[in-house]
């Protein structure tokens, strides 16, 4: 048995799932094995939709493993990230027994999904420094080990704070746990950031995993095309506990359109520009009055502190601009995020929050 699969439940170990009719390998001319109607529905025009789809579509399984650059068998895609993250935590640990640990202020999904499947949480906070939060990787590693942690969630680039991870420190922490837990990388936002991704590293450390996603950069929310790319064992694992049709065809259909040459060239130049925009906006922001502090950010947002955050998020609903408030979060009571929208939507968003602070008036 190899290292990662001594990571899964010991009752999923020979676990074989549901066998689907499309997870069987043959081929006919007449199908008659799914029980599907025998004639289209009027709305599917294409008649495109009368069939169950393929599990895990070979044609957009190759070209999003082409796209990240790893092996097919790494790669398992899912409905968005948040599908990977619900398997792992399912299919790697026991109710009442094992832990998942997080970092926040961080994505609130790991710590969900910790929650409905009885995983014990278990949090590392960031250290907010001078510069940026930052993350405590011996007291992780000294946490996931002394608290049977299972997954170790990192978030690079994070959310909502926007920094990024050092690979040097991810690839220490995979060797430091190797055997005992699963790190996984969430690089939702990768493509914003200067830093590379850790996905070419994962072929050289069992334990660790990076999920990617076409809903960010790739301008695709709605079609819910997300991955997990992970050693092939547990690839295997997952893809047994996964649901028996998790990717709907047209939303297969879109995505492969999405990764055509001429489309990709589009999400490159999109994401230059959003960069750009990104680094204005931080700017303008400097001169708001009632800001306290913008974090750096490799993402497509900006985590901003006001003096006056409810005035602020009042001020910002009043004007039409929906933010997210953050508050509620660990070590950010006074936090904003704000998604880099279009050069109008930006100049609404410093319009609301009022005077620059070198006009001399107050807000």
């Amino acid at each position: 048995m190899s290292t990662i699969a001594n990571l899964v439940r010991e009752d999923l170990r020979g676990f074989m799932g549901y066998s689907s009719a499309r997870s069987q390998t043959v081929d006919g001319a007449v199908w008659l094995n799914a029980n599907e109607a025998p004639w289209p529905n009027l709305a599917d025009r294409d008649a495109c939709l009368r069939r169950y789809p393929d599990p895990q579509p070979q044609a957009l399984r190759l070209a999003l493993a082409d796209l990240y650059g790893c092996k097919a068998a790494q790669l398992l895609i899912g409905r968005g990230s948040d599908e990977a993250i619900d398997l792992l935590v399912r299919a790697l640990c026991t109710a009442g027994r094992d832990a998942v640990l997080v970092t926040p202020p961080v994505f609130g999904m790991y710590a969900v999904c910790a929650r409905i499947q009885g995983a014990r949480l278990v949090e590392v906070p960031l250290l907010d420094g001078e510069a940026d939060f930052s993350l405590d990787v011996q007291a992780v590693g000294d946490r996931a080990l002394k608290q049977h942690a299972k997954i170790v969630f990192l978030c690079s680039p994070g959310n909502p704070a926007g920094g990024v991870l050092e690979a040097g420190q991810v690839l220490a922490l995979a060797q430091h746990l190797q055997g005992r837990a699963l790190v996984v990388v969430d690089e939702a936002y990768i493509e914003y950031a200067d830093s590379p991704s850790l996905v070419p590293r994962v072929a050289q450390h069992p334990n660790l995993a990076v999920l990617r996603t076409l809903s960010k950069a790739h301008a695709l929310p709605a079609a819910r095309i997300g991955c997990l790319i992970a050693d092939p064992a547990l690839i295997d694992v997952l893809r047994r506990c996964q649901a028996p049709y998790p990717v709907p065809a047209p939303c297969a259909q879109l995505a492969l359109q999405a990764l055509a040459p001429e489309a990709l060239a589009r999400t490159v130049d999109a994401v230059a520009a959003t960069r750009e925009a990104r680094n204005q906006l931080s700017l303008a922001l400097q001169g708001v009055c009632g800001v306290q502090r913008i974090y750096p950010s490799q993402a497509n947002f900006l985590l901003v502190r006001f003096d006056d955050a409810d005035l602020v998020f009042a001020r910002l609903l009043a004007a039409g601009v929906v933010v997210r408030d953050m508050r509620s979060l660990p070590q950010l009571q006074d936090a904003l995020r704000i998604t880099i929208g279009t050069p109008a939507e930006n100049a609404r968003v410093l319009d609301a929050l009022g005077p620059r602070s070198n006009d001399g008036v107050n807000p």
